[in-house]
C-alpha cells in the first residue's frame, strides 16, 4: 500500500491525509561538475547559497579546503580580497589552523581556538580581530564586544598589507577565542 501511493505521488498524484506515511517529494541530488577548470570553478560559485551581503554559505568544516571553498565562492570582487587576506595570513603564519564556522572563514593557532575570522557584507569584507583591543594600534572598527576590533575591506581602498600582517601575527601570540 505504501508503495502504491508513493508510486502515485512521483507520478504526480497527490498525498493522502494519512500521518504514517512520509512525504514522498524525490531528494535533490549533488551537482555533479563536469568541463574544464574555469567551468567547473563558475559552476562551484553559482551552485552556493549566498546569504544577506554576498556572504556564501559553505558547511562547517576544519582545514584548509573549507577555507578555500569560501573564498572560491566569494561573489565578485571580494574573492580577490579573501584570497589576498588568506594568503597574508599564511605567509605571517605557515603552520596557521583554519576552519569555517557560521559562513565564516576562522584563523587559529589550534583548532577551536581562534584569533580572526572574516564575513562578506554587501560593500565591504569585515575582518575581525578576537582581541584586536590588545593590539597595537588597535584595528579601526570598533564592536559591542569589549575585546574585538574590525577592519573593513571595500574594493576600491587597497589594504595596508604590512600593517595587516603585523596584526596578525600579533594576534597569534595572544589567547584565542574559544568557538
Amino acid at each position: 500500500m505504501v508503495a502504491e501511493v508513493r508510486l502515485q505521488c512521483e507520478k504526480g498524484a497527490s498525498m493522502p491525509d494519512n500521518p504514517d506515511i512520509k512525504s514522498a517529494k524525490p531528494k535533490k541530488r549533488p551537482l555533479i561538475v563536469s568541463g574544464n577548470a574555469t567551468n567547473v570553478l563558475q559552476e562551484s560559485r553559482d551552485a552556493v547559497v549566498l546569504l544577506s551581503g554576498g556572504n556564501p554559505q559553505i558547511a562547517k568544516g576544519y582545514g584548509n579546503q573549507p577555507v578555500q571553498d569560501y573564498i572560491a565562492a566569494m561573489p565578485e570582487w571580494k574573492n580577490t580580497i579573501g584570497q589576498k587576506i588568506d594568503d597574508l595570513i599564511v605567509k605571517a603564519i605557515p603552520n596557521v589552523e583554519k576552519a569555517v564556522k557560521w559562513n565564516s572563514p576562522l584563523y587559529g593557532m589550534q583548532r577551536g581556538d581562534w584569533f580572526l575570522g572574516f564575513h562578506c557584507l554587501t560593500k565591504y569584507v569585515k575582518i575581525a580581530f578576537f582581541r584586536g583591543s590588545q593590539l597595537m594600534p588597535e584595528p579601526p572598527g570598533s564592536s559591542r564586544q569589549k575585546d574585538v576590533r574590525y577592519l573593513d575591506v571595500y574594493e576600491n581602498r587597497p589594504l595596508d598589507e604590512e600593517q595587516f600582517i603585523e596584526w596578525v601575527l600579533q594576534a597569534s601570540q595572544l589567547p584565542g577565542e574559544k568557538m
